[in-house]
Formats: C-alpha cells, sequence, structure tokens
C-alpha cells in the first residue's frame, strides 16, 4: 500500500494519505478506539479525500514526531501499516534523565546519604502487537509483566540508594534492541526483565531467573524459551538479517565475562527471594541467549515470575496481592545484590 504522512499546523495535526479505493470498516472504526486519556491524540477523523485515496487527520494536543513503516504478514497478523507518534520536547530526554540518575534524591534526616543513586531498569516483556505467552483463561502475557513491573519500580524508587527507570510504561510494541539501548544510555547499574511465559506443557510451573549464556542453554526449556522471546523481534517487524552488534561485542569484548559473573550473582539473590513466594522451577539460575540480555556492560537478569499457561499459576498472577509479593521477592533480590555490590562512583567518561 502507498501512502504519505504529513503535519499541519495551527492546530497541530498529523495527516495521513492511503491509496485505497474503500474505507474498510477497520478504518471506520478507528476513531471510536480513541480515549480522552490518549496523551497525543484529541480525535481522528476517516474520509475519502478524492478518488481511490483516503485521508485519515489526527487531531493533536501537542506537536509529535512521527514513524510509518510497515511489516509483512507474520502468524495471525496480515500486511500492516503502523504509524508511531513521539512527543517533540525542547530538550534530550535522555541527556536529562542521565543527569538526574547522577543526582541524590532528597532524604530524610534519618536516612544516610549515599554515593550514587543505583539505576535499574525494568523491562516489562512483550507489548503491543506482541502480546507474548496467553493463559487459558486469556491473561496476556504483556499486560501481567507492566503491572509486576510498575509496582516493582514503584517500591526500587522508595529505596533511599536506588531509582528505577522502565523500557516501556503503556502497551505498545518495543524491539528487544531498543529495550537493551535504553538500558545502555542511562548507564544501568542493572536491568531485569519481567516476563510470565507459557511452556508446551500445561503443568508446569515455577518461577525461574536467567542470565546470559556465551554457550548454549543449560536445559531443554531454557533452549526452548529463549528462541521463543528472541522471536519477538520478528513480529515487531525488525529486519532479523542485520548483524546484531550486541553479540559481536559479546564476543569481542572479554569484560562480557565479568558482565555474566554479576548478572549470575544478580540472578542468584533474586531466585532466593522469590523462592520464598512461589515454588521455583529450577532451583539454580539458568543460563540462555535472550537478546534483552546482550548488553556487554550492565548486569542483566530476566524473571520468568511463573507460567502463565498453569491455571493455577495464571489465577495468581492476575491477584494483585500476589503482584504485589512477586515485586518486593524482586526488590529484595535486588537491594541483597547492591548491599554487596554498591555502584561506582559517577564517571566523566561519554557513553559508547
Amino acid at each position: 500500500m502507498k501512502y504519505s504522512v504529513f503535519a499541519v499546523k495551527d492546530p497541530e495535526r498529523l495527516v495521513l494519505d492511503l491509496e485505497t479505493p474503500d474505507i474498510t470498516p477497520a478504518l471506520a472504526e478507528l476513531a471510536g478506539k480513541l480515549t480522552a486519556e490518549d496523551p497525543y491524540v484529541q480525535g481522528l477523523r476517516v474520509a475519502r479525500n478524492r478518488p481511490g485515496v483516503v485521508r485519515l487527520v489526527l487531531d493533536l494536543k501537542a506537536e509529535v514526531k512521527p514513524q510509518v513503516f510497515t511489516l509483512k504478514p507474520i502468524g495471525e497478523y496480515g500486511h500492516r501499516l503502523v504509524l508511531d507518534i513521539y512527543p517533540v520536547v525542547p530538550v534530550d530526554p535522555l541527556l536529562a534523565l542521565i543527569e538526574e540518575s547522577q543526582k541524590l534524591r532528597p532524604l530524610p534526616a534519618d536516612k544516610p546519604a549515599v554515593a550514587r543513586l543505583a539505576t535499574i531498569v525494568i523491562d516489562p516483556g512483550h507489548g503491543g502487537e506482541d502480546p507474548g505467552a496467553m493463559g487459558r483463561l486469556g491473561s496476556r502475557e504483556k499486560n501481567v509483566t507492566l503491572l509486576i513491573a510498575k509496582r516493582l519500580k514503584a517500591l526500587v524508587d522508595a529505596e533511599p540508594n536506588m531509582r528505577a527507570l522502565l523500557t516501556r510504561d503503556g502497551d505498545y510494541f518495543l524491539p528487544l534492541h531498543v529495550r537493551v539501548d535504553k538500558a545502555r544510555k542511562v548507564r544501568a547499574d542493572l536491568f531485569v526483565s519481567i516476563h510470565a511465559d507459557a511452556f508446551i506443557r500445561p503443568h508446569a510451573r515455577g518461577s525461574s531467573v536467567f542470565a546470559l549464556s556465551e554457550r548454549r542453554a543449560t536445559s531443554e526449556a531454557a533452549n526452548w524459551l529463549a528462541k521463543k522471546e528472541n522471536d519477538a523481534d520478528l513480529v515487531g517487524g525488525v529486519n532479523l538479517d542485520v548483524k546484531d552488534r550486541y553479540l559481536a561485542q559479546t564476543l569481542l569484548d572479554l569484560s562480557q565475562t565479568a558482565t555474566i559473573d554479576y548478572s549470575l550473582r544478580l540472578g542468584n539473590s533474586v531466585l532466593r527471594r522469590l523462592g520464598g513466594v512461589n515454588t521455583l522451577h529450577k532451583p539454580q539460575v539458568e543460563q540462555a541467549s535472550f537478546a534483552v540480555l546482550k548488553a556487554p556492560d550492565v548486569p542483566s537478569i530476566l524473571v520468568e515470575t511463573a507460567f502463565i499457561s498453569n491455571p493455577e499459576e495464571e489465577k495468581r498472577l492476575n491477584d494483585v496481592a500476589y503482584q504485589d509479593k512477586l515485586a518486593r521477592a524482586i526488590l529484595d533480590g535486588i537491594r541483597d545484590y547492591v548491599a554487596k555490590h554498591p555502584p561506582r562512583p559517577a564517571s566523566p567518561l561519554a557513553l559508547n
């Protein structure tokens, strides 16, 4: 499908022209899917602009930067045209985050000051058109992981020596390499990816923690899960033929060995705490080649909170109190690790 997109000022609007003969039911329903809570879009109008062209006009609440791209069919999805919009801000938000991460949060007088806040990047797995695993009761992994991640962020932010950032704070697709990029660009001390996966056997149960492996996965389940998670980029339309620069750097940079060692230490701390909340699927941290764990300079773990394919665990994952228990267990593991390995003083060196 051919298309064109352009912005209009006073008031702010975004116009998308599609070369298609008819207004399809899907296009006609778009306007009804918008809510007043949308941070950027005030309204949406769809009409035939001229023969063979349908025009979509987005009435905006603020200036945005659009990105439009097409996706080929995969799985249950057909040909897709994706329109992403990003807010236009006067300053680089990334620089603001980096500067903020070097500042101390104001503390009560009875709490000691710290040399530097530990920056914890929390990654809710999946999102948007990539729903992740689905439970028998209809629960979607992308929703469960976001709820747990938001709760974990609130708990981390309440700690006097830590601050948390989310890779995504809503239901939208985020390529795996972008998740890693976000962690590295804010000089994260730790990266924790939250999942609630499924397995081919519905009776599989328990919590698991994974760290990166330089070799093959340590179990058949780990290998299967790693392949399934990495396929998320294909769902999102990322070109898998592009060389993975993080993998290349992993193989070339000897520091990766140290990073994996620290990842295993973090993983053991979190796994030990999760054992007090849920059955452990495996008694030790497993290792697999998850793409989100490949940052060569950020200790990273992937937490499988439970198996959403297990009906009993699916029910618990939808319980707010249980989500809180999982988040607190992960926090306790992070706290144990940071107590033994406090963040180093801020370095004046630029990012790679």
